[in-house]
């Protein structure tokens, strides 16, 4: 017990006092993307993408000013105790829907509609109901009844973003770490990529993204993370509580069971991608 209490009580101090250390040397703080506002250590690369991906999308996510605090939906703020060093520009409504599965969901949705592969967008209820897009898309609403959900036409066919946005609020009020992890594909650890999601379903349960991956001439790989969380909040690149001197970069080292984030610890076994990625 005491060397649990010791281990917690070291853990706090070290994200504490990170939190008061200087900015990263990899921030740029005029960068408005997340490609431009943090750059690879000298000796890495960030790793090749395709035009048009998940991955491409990532990188260039808006991100709000450098000094920029994560706000709650509520419009309070989350304090910063060493826990990110920059808040995704992305809008998360007023309501307590947007949390961490919620987020990631929302970010690959955005990216399946604006680059029009709307068909690709499905997500599963946590009551196993898959719920497509398309189907939405068609005018059709999903109807309960106890436990079980159906497909129910309601009015015309809109396709409009703020018909997807309202689909968008169903999936996150139906769906969580749980049903997001069941449609997912494993993925080994030295696979690593951006996209890619570690995620512990259930509850408690919680999910952070992969937002880039960058390697050297040896073929290290270290990678950033980015999170939502309880309650709902803005998304936000998480620090590196293990290492300032490569934070917010994550090494890739599968010598390691865990990953110690700094509200989560994950296993290397947690990482998980779409199945079409």
């Amino acid at each position: 017990m005491r060397i649990t209490f010791v281990f917690i009580l070291f853990f706090t101090v070290t994200i504490i006092a990170y939190g008061k250390q200087k900015q990263s040397t990899f921030i740029n703080p005029v960068g408005q993307t997340v490609n431009d506002r943090i750059a690879a250590p000298t000796g890495y690369t960030k790793v090749n993408v395709i035009k048009g991906s998940f991955a491409e999308y990532l990188r260039g996510l808006k991100l709000k000013p450098v000094s920029s605090m994560v706000h709650y939906y509520n419009g309070r703020i989350k304090d910063n105790n060493g826990v990110y060093v920059a808040v995704i520009d992305m809008p998360i409504g007023d309501k307590d829907l947007q949390q961490c599965a919620d987020v990631i969901m929302h970010v690959r949705a955005e990216y399946l509609f604006t680059t029009h592969q709307e068909n690709k967008i499905h997500f599963t209820l946590t009551n196993g109901f898959r719920a497509d897009y398309s189907k939405w898309a068609e005018g059709y609403r999903i109807a309960f009844n106890g436990n079980k959900a159906q497909w129910v036409k309601k009015g015309p066919a809109d396709h409009t973003y703020s018909s997807f946005c309202k689909y968008m609020d169903v999936i996150y009020t139906y769906c969580g770490t749980l049903s997001l992890s069941k449609e997912l594909k494993d993925v080994e650890y030295s696979a690593i990529q951006p996209g890619d999601i570690l995620i512990k379903g259930g509850s408690p349960g919680h999910a952070e993204i992969v937002l880039d991956v960058a390697k050297n001439k040896e073929g290290k790989k270290i990678y950033l993370l980015a999170q939502g969380y309880m309650p709902a909040q803005e998304m936000q690149v998480l620090v590196n509580p293990g290492s300032a001197a490569l934070s917010p970069w994550y090494e890739m080292d599968d010598t390691h069971t865990n990953i110690i984030t700094p509200e989560w610890v994950f296993t290397i076994g947690q990482l998980m991608r779409f199945e079409d990625e």
